[in-house]
């Protein structure tokens, strides 16, 4: 089921938008789950990196480390004010998500490493029994050139976000 609502379009800077879409924990459903967003992401006139590169990460993780079979995972995107906030829901909250360190040969663990570089912002909540959402949050108005103040740190994982 896919849901979008919006405000009108009167007050841009402080619009509120949200996209929800349930897909497959399959590799398949996290491969949709990042075509879509960047429709939507089009659809709302939104720059569509690193917002992409974000949902599929996450969406990748949602798919391979939070897979229960038989159940799917949920991807939200949120904008209030000029933040972009995007979560996957999945039904393994029991296993919290943690960076790896990946030797320099290793062909995966790097996805978390890869959401702190360019996210904004992010973290992880527990939700309802057994799931858990992991989230990422970008601002809109941040210049394409701009670095990101807080990628290298190593208090991502807290269930309090970043400041």
């Amino acid at each position: 089921m896919i849901q979008e609502t919006s405000t009108p379009e009167t007050q841009p800077d402080y619009s509120t938008r949200n996209f929800t879409v349930q897909l497959s924990s399959t590799p398949r459903g996290a491969r949709l789950a990042r075509l879509l967003a960047t429709e939507q992401l089009r659809a709302w006139d939104l720059p569509l990196d690193p917002a992409r590169q974000l949902v599929a990460e996450l969406a990748a993780n949602a798919s391979t480390h939070g897979r229960v079979p038989g159940r799917d995972f949920r991807l939200m995107l949120c904008v209030i004010d000029n933040t972009l906030r995007i979560e996957v829901t999945d039904t393994r909250g029991d296993c919290p998500p943690h960076p790896q360190d990946a030797t320099p040969d290793e062909e995966s663990g790097r996805g978390l490493l890869l959401v702190d570089a360019l996210a904004d912002r992010w973290g992880w909540s527990p939700g309802r029994r057994p799931r858990k959402t992991v989230w990422a949050e970008l601002a809109l108005d941040r210049a394409p050139d701009s670095g990101n103040p807080n990628s290298g740190t190593s208090d991502a994982l807290s269930q309090e976000p970043r400041r």
